[in-house]
């Protein structure tokens, strides 16, 4: 199976995003076929958005990635889906794992906090951690966004060749006569 049909077949059909209601404000938008294609540039694209986006400390990360997926006209179903990396059973480690590594490139002291996904926690805690917890998140997702960029390239690359040669060894099977004879 070729990475685009394993891609086809398990992304949400067209329709899904076009009549979901937190989507509709993007209107007419939604129906430029570049954000549907499903090619090497398209798909690594989408990826890479989802990731990126991922990494963004704010609740919209979906809707800004699929804002941004269309503004660059990649994949958007692929941008929607890998900015799902974070959910509420990942938040957590991601996050604190950001504002770790952005505390120790500001040389700030890490503090011991518990990270939540609510209003309250974003107007009382926020505000005393955003700029290593931004750092760390702009880092984790530049790299993240630049990995799953490679990956889907290389991979993409791979099942390419992969096919060439099947098409090759079918070719060279039809010239020798069909097969091995005795």
């Amino acid at each position: 199976m070729s990475l685009r049909t394993f891609i086809k077949r398990h992304l949400p059909e067209r329709h899904v995003f076009q009549d979901h209601r937190h989507l509709r404000f993007l209107g007419i938008l939604l129906h430029d076929p570049n954000i549907w294609h499903l090619n090497r540039h398209s798909s690594a694209g989408g990826v890479s958005v989802g990731l990126f986006c991922a990494f963004i400390p704010l609740p919209v990360q979906v809707l800004i990635a699929a804002a941004a997926a269309i503004l660059l006209r990649v994949n958007l179903p692929l941008a929607v889906v890998f900015a799902f990396i974070t959910n509420p059973l990942t938040f957590t480690p991601l996050f604190f794992l950001a504002y770790t590594i952005g505390s120790s490139l500001l040389n700030v002291p890490v503090k011991n906090i518990a990270f939540e996904f609510s209003f309250l926690w974003f107007s009382e805690t926020f505000i005393h951690i955003w700029e290593p917890l931004v750092l760390g998140c702009a880092i984790l997702g530049t790299l993240s966004a630049a990995a799953g960029y490679t990956a889907v390239r290389l991979l993409w690359r791979l099942s390419l060749v992969r096919k060439w040669e099947e098409r090759r060894l079918r070719r060279d099977k039809q010239n020798n006569g069909g097969g091995d004879t005795a």
